[in-house]
């Protein structure tokens, strides 16, 4: 019988692990949070068992914290991310994210023909049901749903 070895990611000394983030939203995580451009070591699994989710993702960021708000936007994409934020090998301090009030930026207008998509101005949305995700435009108070969610390309 073989016996296979598990691969295993090597700690962070400091930094930011996200854990239980929806497989299928790994990348959108990665855009919103602009890891895609960042030089310090990011290291991402996807399709791992999760008992809470079935497949998570996750992702570990040497020498980066983030503040509240940075961190809550992927709430509308990975609603029961967990993080932990790491100082000399050891987790210091663990947060769950929460879907802010508003959202500025990041998601485009599901309206057409919503100012926000015809002109340079940035999206607003007031957040009017956090369970389901559902979005009212500042503008044209039309109401965007989890499913309608577009992300502007950053």
């Amino acid at each position: 019988m073989a016996h296979y070895k598990e691969l295993k990611v090597s700690a962070i000394e400091n930094g930011t692990v996200i854990d239980h983030i929806p497989s299928e939203n790994l990348f959108k995580v990665i855009t919103i949070l602009g890891l895609d451009k960042i030089t310090t070591q990011v290291t991402f699994g996807a399709n791992l068992d999760s008992k809470k989710l079935g497949q998570k993702a996750i992702i570990k960021v040497s020498e980066v914290f983030f503040e509240d708000y940075e961190i809550n936007k992927i709430s509308l994409v990975a609603p029961h991310a967990r993080l932990s934020v790491i100082k000399d090998y050891e987790v210091v301090e663990k947060r769950d994210v929460t879907i802010p009030d508003a959202i500025v930026g990041i998601v485009k207008c599901f309206n057409p023909k919503c100012v926000t998509n015809n002109e340079a101005i940035t999206t607003h949305f007031n957040v009017i049901n956090k369970k389901d995700v559902a979005l009212r435009c500042h503008y044209c108070e039309k109401i965007t749903t989890q499913e309608e969610l577009r992300f502007e390309a950053s």
